[in-house]
């Protein structure tokens, strides 16, 4: 990687482990203040809330990272796409306000969590005032973590202020909704910089095509992603989707740091396919995917081993039905992974938007479908099928269109080699899992021991290219 993309892969994995990351640090103490009822509402309500967000930014962060890529180099240009995003967006989030506001008022289920759902509202338009793609277009990922490192560490002071019993959740999650609405008004002014807002340039004509297109994709996305927890919550009760977002809670922090170097890598390489460098290219693919199975193959092996301790460490005694949901979730960090390889790094840079809509189709039929079936009987583990299957199926689509149109085929080998590697890896933490049970310290202890293991495996046995670089840097510095 150029040193550039190091520098935006570094601040991007800041960035993105701390939005998880900080929450973790207070998790431990709100699953036990709150209880897994309690966590179940705020669970639930988020997702009807991400539903009305879904809609009120349409495809902006694709569209908007992609145009500021392109157009970076003229303010003149970047005031015209800023204006005219922004707008759009201004315009659909006093539709979707509108529409939350009416909907909670007027269906009882809703209306059982009211004062949640109209907190909700100022979370949709703090988000719309994020403009977070926009400085993703221009890789100003140095700005970004820095102001998102400060709100999360007010956040977390906050929550151990300001929550100590069970009737401040309603205090939890408005803290939660203020480090949105923050870090927009951060955004907003810091724009000035780079681009002005004017209305005399706005233009929608050249956006709200692809607009669209992303928009109807990341609703057919959340048919499989945030429906699975609307549908939990709507169906079955509280506590289920507590159990089922406990365990999507460290699932997101790992596969957040894959996803910061799927955000560096996409507006890199939409440049290098403008520029015609399509065997620079394919070589960033290949490192993308070594990167990917060098990290995410044992990391899966350990959530899955470890799952008991993980659970009851994090969120204490109550919590066991999170156990077989985390192990069944767990694979989809190998899985999304490569997902976010072929698609965000390969199809969406060049602009293959009707196969991309295809694939997250596919995923949502599935989706849909394997909810209504498993969910009412299986509960929060029927949704972490349902939400595996979906994942499973967009891969295999995405894979087949990028063999398709530039001959890239899965990388098998390289799979398969990992998944060796690891074998020694697995008998350590067999062994190892049985003598820590689910104590704090002795797992931490056998994690600690297994991590270093692994490093020294991959360092001067395996001589993986990542973890020999990192070695080099390390000595370097210390020489």
């Amino acid at each position: 990687m150029s040193p550039s993309i190091k520098k935006n892969f570094l601040y991007s994995t800041l960035l993105t482990t701390a939005n998880y990351i900080f929450p973790l640090l207070t998790f431990p103490y709100v699953t036990r203040i709150l209880g897994v009822s309690n966590l179940g509402i705020c669970g639930y309500v988020d997702s009807i809330v991400n539903y009305f967000i879904l809609f009120s930014l349409l495809g902006v962060n694709i569209v908007g990272i992609r145009t500021v890529a392109e157009k970076k180099g003229s303010r003149q240009d970047l005031t015209e796409i800023f204006s005219s995003l922004l707008t759009f967006n201004l315009i659909t989030t006093t539709v979707m306000t509108a529409t939350l506001i009416a909907a909670t008022l007027l269906l009882p289920k809703l209306a059982a969590y009211r004062e949640y759902l109209f907190i909700g509202v100022f979370k949709i338009i703090s988000t719309t005032l994020l403009a977070e793609w926009f400085y993703k277009g221009l890789e100003e990922f140095k700005y970004i973590t820095i102001r998102t490192m400060l709100v999360k560490l007010l956040y977390v002071v906050g929550i151990f202020v300001f929550v100590r019993t069970k009737d401040d959740t309603i205090v939890y999650y408005t803290l939660t909704m203020l480090m949105i609405a923050v870090n927009s008004v951060f955004n907003i002014v810091h724009t000035k910089n780079y681009a002005d807002f004017s209305l005399k340039r706005v233009s929608f004509a050249p956006y709200w095509k692809p607009m669209l297109v992303y928009g109807f994709y990341f609703f057919i996305t959340s048919m499989y992603t945030s429906f699975n927890i609307t549908y939990l919550g709507w169906t079955s009760t509280d506590e289920e989707v507590g159990y089922y977002t406990t365990a999507t809670k460290l699932f997101f922090i790992i596969i957040a740091i894959f996803t910061a170097f799927t955000g560096v890598m996409m507006p890199r390489m939409t440049s290098l396919l403008a520029e015609g460098k399509f065997s620079e290219f394919k070589a960033y693919i290949s490192k993308s995917q070594n990167l990917l199975f060098t990290f995410a193959v044992p990391v899966v092996l350990y959530i899955i081993i470890y799952a008991t301790q993980i659970v009851l460490i994090l969120a204490g005694e109550g919590y066991e039905g999170a156990i077989l949901p985390t192990m069944i979730i767990t694979p989809l960090i190998v899985v999304i992974g490569l997902e976010q390889i072929l698609i965000f790094q390969t199809l969406n840079p060049m602009k293959k938007d009707k196969e991309i809509i295809i694939n997250s189709t596919l995923g949502a039929i599935v989706g849909f479908g394997l909810n209504i079936l498993l969910v009412k009987e299986f509960k929060s583990t029927g949704s972490a099928i349902a939400w595996l299957a979906s994942e499973l199926i967009i891969l295999i689509s995405s894979q087949y269109w990028v063999t398709k149109y530039y001959s890239m085929k899965f990388p098998y080998k390289k799979l398969l080699n990992s998944i060796l590697y690891n074998i020694p890896l697995l008998a350590i933490l067999l062994l190892t899992s049985r003598m820590s049970e689910w104590a704090a310290w002795p797992t931490i202890i056998a994690t600690g021991t297994i991590t270093i293991i692994y490093t020294l495996l991959l360092q001067f046995y395996l001589k993986n290219e990542f973890v020999v670089a990192l070695w080099q840097k390390i000595s370097k510095k210390n020489g």
